[in-house]
């Protein structure tokens, strides 16, 4: 009789629900680690990419180098790992060892040695040491350089200096000097010569179109010329600002000695800043973090994308994300709009609905092959024909750019705006369109003062899909706009200023590239997870910045709900 109670109680239980219950909560918890656990994998293992590790100073054992190696290195200690001897390849073991620690150790120096990493076994090592005296500098073309400070040149000769916090002082000022110098040599070179080559550029434009439609009369060539001219002249006062900048700039050069005692000059020009780790305290490494942070988030890549800053890529991100949403969140609403309240509703509707739930489900890749056949090739070319046809063979809208990147993700996110805004519609209550008609309105006026309004939570939502579907894509904005490295953002000072002909850096390609296509594979590991976890961020910040939006929507016309 006990069993057969226990067994009722058993399928009352189940009956009730209750084992359910506890499945649906234990999946959620389980969804919620594995999400934070990703998170915090990416934010761990980018993060560290900003700290400022030791230098340290290796000493390789005689006995383990063959004749002409260098037996001394210095560098940061980037990873190390214990392995069995049967991976260490044509490694000279010493008898009776079963495993072997190595240590990858990113040496830098590569314009003398040829590569940024080394992997030293632990037998090989005679001893480890942490001088004070090492720097490790950060230049503008193959990556850091770790040595000691020898001597500052001025013009060739050296500087005096009494003593090395002397020498530091003089190599710390005359960098401060360098970087004004080349800040203000960029800013003549992107800003006013990159404005006169605009212009100049465009006055060739104008006289070819003079030229297509018979219209380049004396009066006009004569206009344009003096026009030139005058550009001319004011591009020949900045070019000889330039070298006169460049000409100081080139002016000081730092004298570095290396681990193993070969002397290396390097311009003050390509250095971007330099530390000294081994002597930081826990301030100064947080300091040397946030500076790092700052400046990944603030300039430009350089060294192939695997060293300088991520900014060109987080602004293009952004830029494209909200001409994105412009341009799904009217085609969405309108289209949904007719779907649920103008159209008759039978087999041609249902079928509608049908494809656009299966658009939802297309591979990304297939809109961007539409995207550059429909958008830039047919679209693009026949504006380029009708509208710049002094351009060409040169094309303006008829190459992929930010405009068609932003219409091609529009048409791969518009069936979820379209889906969310019929869910949102299909809740409001019948008797508000009834109430709204008994009092005079018409059904445009309903629907543009009551139906959309009360239906914007809902449409916020496929706003968040979308936003989180389209940061993320890569693959067909390969095809449709997004490039390495781009020259130029496309917002400048240029009318007129947004250019959607250009092309641009995206978030999700700079990951790709960094991770499968970098040429230092070592250096650009952290990287990868840095930019990963500022793709994660700047996707939850527009979401973030959506739903605060949707809250107050929903908020604001709770009332009518009642």
């Amino acid at each position: 009789m006990k069993s057969v109670g226990k067994f009722r109680s058993l399928t009352q239980w189940v009956a009730k629900g209750t084992p359910w219950v506890w499945i649906n909560a234990g999946a959620v918890a389980i969804s919620v680690l594995m999400v934070l656990g990703l998170v915090g994998l990416i934010a761990a293992r980018g993060l560290v990419y900003f700290w400022p590790n030791d230098i340290v100073e290796v000493k390789l054992n005689s006995e383990y180098t063959s004749e002409g190696e260098v037996k001394q290195w210095a560098g940061n200690i980037w990873s190390q790992e214990v392995v069995p001897v049967s991976r260490l390849n044509n490694a000279d073991v010493p008898e009776g060892t079963t495993e072997v620690t190595r240590y990858l150790i990113k040496t830098g120096n590569r314009g003398m040695d040829g590569f940024d990493f080394r992997w030293i076994n632990d037998f090989q090592i005679e001893s480890m040491e942490y001088p004070a005296s090492y720097l490790q500098i950060e230049r503008r073309e193959w990556g850091n350089f770790y040595g000691t400070p020898v001597r500052v040149l001025e013009n060739g000769t050296q500087v005096d200096t009494a003593n090395e916090a002397a020498l530091l002082d003089a190599f710390e000022q005359r960098l401060d000097r360098a970087l004004d110098l080349y800040h203000e040599v960029k800013d003549i070179e992107q800003g006013d010569i990159g404005k006169i080559n605009y212009q100049l550029e465009k006055l060739r434009l104008k006289q070819r179109k003079y030229e297509l439609d018979d219209e380049l009369t004396e009066e006009n060539l004569a206009e344009i010329d003096a026009k030139k001219a005058a550009l001319n002249d004011e591009y020949q006062v900045l070019q000889q600002k330039r070298q006169q900048l460049y000409d100081e700039l080139s002016r000081d050069t730092m004298v570095m000695m290396t681990a193993d005692g070969r002397e290396k000059e390097i311009p003050f020009s390509q250095i971007v800043g330099f530390i000294a780790p081994n002597t930081f305290n826990t301030l100064d490494q947080l300091a040397v973090f946030a500076n790092n942070f700052w400046n990944f988030l603030s300039e430009e890549p350089r060294e192939a994308n695997t060293e300088g800053g991520v900014f060109p890529a987080i602004f293009g991100t952004v830029v494209m994300v909200l001409l994105m949403s412009l341009l799904v969140t009217p085609f969405g609403v309108i289209a949904a709009v007719y779907l649920r309240e103008y159209a008759k509703q039978g087999i041609i509707t249902r079928t509608v609905r049908i494809a656009v739930n299966n658009l939802a489900g297309v591979p990304s890749i297939v809109y961007g092959v539409f995207g550059l056949g429909f958008f830039v090739y047919f679209l693009g070319g026949s504006i380029d024909e009708l509208f710049y046809p002094e351009a060409a063979p040169a094309p303006v809208f008829g190459t992929p750019g930010l405009m068609w990147a932003s219409l091609t993700l529009a048409l791969l996110t518009v069936p979820v705006v379209i889906v969310a805004t019929e869910e949102g519609l299909s809740r409001i209550p019948r008797s508000l369109r009834e109430g709204s008609y008994a009092l005079g309105a018409t059904k445009f006026e309903t629907m543009i003062k009551v139906i959309i309004p009360m239906a914007s939570p809902a449409i916020m939502t496929g706003m968040i899909l979308a936003v989180a579907r389209a940061a993320g894509e890569v693959a067909p904005l390969m095809l449709v706009g997004v490039v390495k490295l781009a020259p130029t953002l496309p917002l400048d000072g240029n009318a007129p200023f947004l250019h959607l002909d250009r092309k641009f850096m995206h978030l999700g390609f700079h990951i790709y590239d960094v991770g499968f296509q970098s040429p230092n594979v070592e250096a650009a590991r952290p990287l990868v997870y840095a930019t990963a976890g500022l793709l994660v961020a700047v996707i939850g910040f527009l979401n973030l910045a959506a739903v605060y939006i949707r809250n107050n929507l929903r908020e604001k016309y709770k009332a009518l709900e009642m």
